[in-house]
């Protein structure tokens, strides 16, 4: 058969939907990361992407950052301009459900499409290389001194790192409200802050600071974590007589409107992807923990993500 006469015969069979939707959907995806460069959305997003490409679920991927407010920026342009796109992802996790409980930001996260939770993951705390304290004993006897003179740094209002800090103070008997937390739209400017000096402590995914741990840039002073992580000698708060744990997930929704089976066909493309090497080499070289969960079972899961967050922020008096 002459390639002009396959080719025709081709688009004759897609437009008579005698193709499968991820032979023609598979072509160029787009991937909204409502996030700055450098944190733990952007690794993700484009972890998944590059498994996405290398496991041939997608020809290419094309990534738009946007971030502020705990991802609802990115949030309110995806939804607004990706309805009905069946090419269309974006990165969320816990820190998005956080800043839309503290934010209520004029959209909803239900308006977009659930399709995979991929990971999860416990927060560290870390000490700047010049800071005076060398544990975080002693960055709580400081908090029960002075609550306002501890600059915790980390992600957006209503972080995974930011909720942990509120509940370290109400742990040991000081006001959560008055803990002094200072919110940044990117790890990468997190990390900068702590690396400067500029934040008494820093929080975030151990994944983003664990090359600044090794070098010892950085110190770890405690894990969010019910036992310590593999291979990493710090302790975890329980450890310390702080009974505090909240583990971090992330995962990946479809744009509003689309089908059932466009969905169905996406959640495959993840499926395949989160199964290549490239995707588990990405879980091993950022210690993520694989939680994978797909369609209604996930949007179930961030429905009762939203009830569980918003009772343990009430607690510890964040809203």
């Amino acid at each position: 058969m002459r390639r002009d006469t396959f080719l025709k015969s081709l688009a004759a069979l897609a437009a008579a939907g005698a193709l499968p939707l991820p032979a023609l959907a598979a072509a160029n995806l787009k991937m909204m990361i409502p996030a700055n460069p450098g944190g733990g959305w952007d690794t993700t997003g484009r972890a998944l992407g590059k498994a996405l490409q290398d496991s041939g679920a997608a020809s290419s991927v094309s990534y738009d950052n946007k971030g502020g407010a705990a991802g609802a920026i990115g949030l309110a342009q995806f939804v607004n301009a990706s309805k009905g796109d069946p090419n269309a992802l974006m990165v969320m996790g816990a820190v998005m459900v956080g800043g839309i409980i503290t934010g209520k930001p004029p959209v909803s996260l239900s308006q977009a499409t659930p399709l995979a939770r991929l990971t999860s993951e416990y927060n560290v705390f870390v000490l700047p290389p010049n800071s005076p304290f060398k544990s975080m004993k002693e960055v709580v006897e400081q908090l029960k001194k002075d609550p306002g003179s501890v600059k915790w740094g980390g992600g957006s209002r209503g972080s995974t790192e930011h909720i942990a800090a509120a509940m370290i103070a109400r742990e040991v008997g000081v006001d959560a409200a008055k803990i002094n937390y200072v919110a940044f739209r990117g790890g990468g400017e997190a990390t900068a802050a702590i690396l400067g000096g500029n934040v008494t402590v820093g929080g975030s995914g151990y994944s983003e600071f664990a090359e600044y741990i090794t070098t010892g840039k950085m110190k770890g002073i405690a894990v969010t974590s019910g036992a310590r992580l593999k291979g990493v000698a710090i302790p975890t708060l329980k450890e310390q007589g702080i009974n505090v744990e909240i583990g971090n997930w992330r995962g990946v929704y479809g744009a509003p409107g689309i089908t059932a089976t466009q969905r169905k066909d996406l959640i495959e493309m993840i499926v395949k992807a989160t199964k290549h090497k490239s995707w588990l080499d990405a879980l091993e070289k950022n210690g993520w923990t694989p939680a994978f969960m797909t369609g209604d079972e996930f949007g179930n899961f961030v429905d009762n993500e939203f009830a569980s967050m918003r009772a343990t922020m009430a607690k510890s008096g964040m809203i």
